[in-house]
């Protein structure tokens, strides 16, 4: 398996690709920005790109989304529930003071229990609101590897004071699917370092016993 990890944009979202070493497929989540480099990591690996998946709808995960579907021809997965948010990004760009990236409905919705990804490389869309309506995770079993956007940090957890975003619903989407997953699961975050299952139910604050929001 072919996995680079790599922060783009102004916020430093985690964009990944995952690719497979023999059939030369790949996908890439979240390419919110920095596609010239994305585009050159594909080709450094002679890979070529099957599936984009946004896994919420912010700007700096979805704002480079259309410009690498336009250089591809791959179809960009998104949950149906953030489509609003989608919507927003005029409104987005001006939180952040940066021009408005050119968007575009998704090709499909990532809804819960869906199966992405490669032949080789199968994850499932874990569906996790809290941050936004539509967030997602991907859960890649055979791999021991959780792509956790916004959902879960390594020490916190997204932020749900913007639109969209329920504190309530976040803790409820971490404790049923995210920490009964196995601890040894690998976890890639949409900001800053990885970490993992079983080190987050250890120390990270917002995830023990009895933790109110």
């Amino acid at each position: 398996m072919i996995l680079e990890s790599f922060p783009v944009g102004p916020l430093r979202c985690n964009c990944t690709i995952l690719g497979d070493e023999v059939t030369h497929e790949a996908l890439v989540v979240d390419p919110g920005d920095n596609i010239p480099e994305i585009l050159s990591r594909l080709q450094k690996h002679g890979l070529t790109l099957r599936q984009i998946v946004i896994t919420h709808a912010h700007i700096d995960h979805v704002g480079g989304a259309a410009l690498l579907r336009k250089a591809t021809g791959a179809p960009v997965f998104l949950n149906q529930k953030d489509l609003g948010l989608l919507g927003m990004m005029e409104m987005q760009a001006g939180w952040l003071g940066v021009p408005t990236p050119e968007v575009a409905p998704p090709d499909a919705s990532a809804d819960d229990g869906l199966s992405i990804g490669l032949a080789t490389l199968p994850a499932e869309v874990l569906h996790t609101p809290g941050h936004t309506p539509g967030s997602i995770c991907l859960h890649f079993p055979a791999q021991h590897l959780l792509l956790a956007g916004d959902t879960l940090f390594a020490g916190s957890i997204g932020r749900t004071d913007l639109p969209g975003g329920d504190g309530r619903q976040i803790l409820r989407s971490l404790r049923e699917r995210l920490v009964v997953l196995p601890d040894a699961t690998r976890v890639l975050p949409g900001h800053g370092p990885e970490t993992t299952i079983g080190e987050e139910k250890q120390s990270n604050p917002f995830l023990q016993p009895g933790f109110r929001m």
